[in-house]
């Protein structure tokens, strides 16, 4: 995979990351020694964790992310080593071929793949969409209130998954990359940003979500060829109900794979 230099072994000898411009609280390095892949915080990230690492991105090319859940990182199973390059794939193929294997009688338009939504205009800045999300997710009380704070040595946010080899959709697809096409695309069409993982759930804001029932059925058959398991398990009755209750004017997407 084409990744930017590498900052993150600076901090083995500086783990304050002051010489990249931060201040980054006690933390550890995730990866070989001479490229690690991922640092992340020992503590709780709080509400506002998300403003301070951004600097991360213009000094250092690090992106913030939130990793959430009760499991610890070596319960993860990351492996960036078997993933491809998410350059090599293209969002409307990963997506059709997952609608053709897992589309059913009882999701409408699943005669055939209906295709890529259409692109929102948005003219808020995602950056700060992705703050905002992240700051509410880490609120007490909030379910992602305990998740801790996180730097990627990534190009784009949608790449984020496969550089440090998440495979919480393992059960689904096994190259993240795959996803990262689609995350990609996301970010394009609608600003997405990944905001958060556990080990098996991916929270991406959502600068222009759809503000129309139409809009919102269309990308709801995006969701589902992306995560099945979101309607096939989830508390929506019909891909029709997931998209009115769960997309429409929704600045939070959230996933998850059994």
């Amino acid at each position: 995979m084409a990744m930017i230099p590498n900052q993150l072994p600076r901090l083995a000898a500086d783990p304050t990351g002051r010489s990249l411009g931060l201040d980054l609280p006690p933390g550890a390095l995730t990866g070989p020694a001479d490229a690690p892949y991922l640092w992340s915080g020992h503590g709780a990230a709080g509400p506002a964790a998300w403003s301070a690492l951004r600097p991360a991105a213009r000094t250092a090319g690090l992106l913030p992310v939130l990793l959430g859940g009760d499991r610890g990182l070596d319960r993860w199973e990351l492996m960036p080593e078997r993933m491809s390059d998410p350059a090599d794939h293209e969002a409307d193929e990963v997506l059709a071929g997952f609608w053709d294997a897992y589309a059913s009688d009882e999701i409408p338009g699943s005669a055939g793949w209906p295709g890529l939504a259409p692109a929102q205009p948005y003219d808020t800045d995602p950056d700060k969409t992705a703050a905002a999300v992240a700051e509410m997710l880490t609120e007490p009380g909030f379910w992602l209130d305990d998740a801790r704070p996180a730097l990627v040595p990534a190009r784009r946010s949608a790449d984020i998954p496969a550089v440090i080899g998440w495979t919480g959709p393992l059960n689904h697809e096994n190259d993240v990359a795959r996803l990262c096409a689609v995350l990609r695309s996301w970010e394009d069409r609608f600003g997405a940003r990944v905001v958060a993982l556990t080990f098996d759930q991916l929270v991406v804001s959502v600068a222009s979500p759809p503000g129309t029932v139409e809009e919102a059925e269309a990308v709801a058959a995006e969701h589902y060829a992306f995560c099945p398991d979101n309607i096939d398990q989830g508390c929506h009755a019909n891909l029709r109900d997931y998209a009115r209750a769960g997309l429409l004017d929704s600045p939070v997407w959230t996933f998850w794979w059994d």
